[in-house]
């Protein structure tokens, strides 16, 4: 009995001069396996996962420019600077992490902060896009907060502010559109919302819409719902005399349109 317990001290001590633990030392924080929100190996695996995520959706953002997209060693530093900045963000915003479309977000900041005519300011275009690309998002991330989806101040509330606004302007269209053909804004102005109308027009003009979205002393916010008002507005003819596929295709696929045009409807719903 002697002769066994003395063995199992000295290999106690052998485990630990080899940096292993037994099982029974490992707590239940430090277990690989465990599923708790204070593990470290759990939250190893969830950024891990993030970053995952974060390096396929930048590595699909504008494959149409060679400035995000290429083998040169220019679109690489550009691609891992987008990475950068969304990973930081994740990581400091525990409610948000990275939501899937947030580097469609992120590329029009960084694009011009990167072509910056000065190339010393040229070269902090990484710390200043996340400067910028947090402020923005303060003022949108309620949209990005699944648990405030239902809410007054998450994605459906806004997509609920939109249809009062298109009722207030043109209700023939609203009524049209929500009771007569279904086709309700979450199908359409979701995407819309989100991000921004990166998706809905080229990026030069997106960089025009975003002029007159960042400069509006009322905020970026209500200048947005305007302008996707202002959207429905330019195509009401076709809308009117479509049916719910027609519609859906027509907003999920909106139309080349003259922005200095639609900016100036937009404006006229102030």
């Amino acid at each position: 009995m002697a002769t066994g317990i003395r063995r199992s001290r000295s290999e106690n001590v052998d485990h630990n001069k080899n940096g292993l633990l037994h099982r029974s030392d490992v707590t239940q924080g430090e277990h690989p396996l465990s599923l708790g929100k204070t593990s470290a190996w759990n939250q190893f695996f969830e950024y891990s996962e993030i970053m995952e995520q974060i390096d396929r959706d930048v590595k699909r953002t504008h494959p149409d420019m060679h400035f995000f997209c290429g083998d040169s060693s220019f679109a690489k530093s550009n691609q891992e600077s987008l990475k950068n900045v969304l990973i930081i963000f994740a990581k400091l915003n525990a409610g948000i992490r990275y939501v899937q479309g947030m580097n469609e977000i992120l590329a029009p900041l960084f694009f011009v902060f990167r072509n910056d005519p000065d190339d010393k300011n040229a070269n902090f275009a990484e710390a200043d896009s996340f400067f910028c690309f947090v402020e923005l998002l303060s003022g949108f991330r309620d949209n990005f907060c699944q648990k405030l989806d239902n809410s007054p101040v998450g994605i459906q509330g806004t997509l609920s502010k939109l249809s009062q606004l298109v009722s207030k302007y043109d209700g023939q269209l609203q009524h049209h559109l929500e009771v007569t053909t279904e086709v309700n804004p979450q199908f359409y102005a979701f995407r819309w919302i989100t991000l921004l109308l990166t998706q809905e027009f080229n990026f030069a003009d997106t960089i025009h819409i975003w002029d007159t979205l960042l400069s509006d002393p009322d905020g970026p916010q209500e200048t947005l719902l305007r302008i996707c008002c202002a959207m429905l507005i330019l195509v009401r003819k076709r809308l009117l005399a479509g049916d719910f596929t027609s519609n859906l295709k027509l907003l999920q696929n909106y139309p080349p349109t003259n922005i200095s045009h639609l900016l100036y409807v937009a404006n006229k719903l102030h």
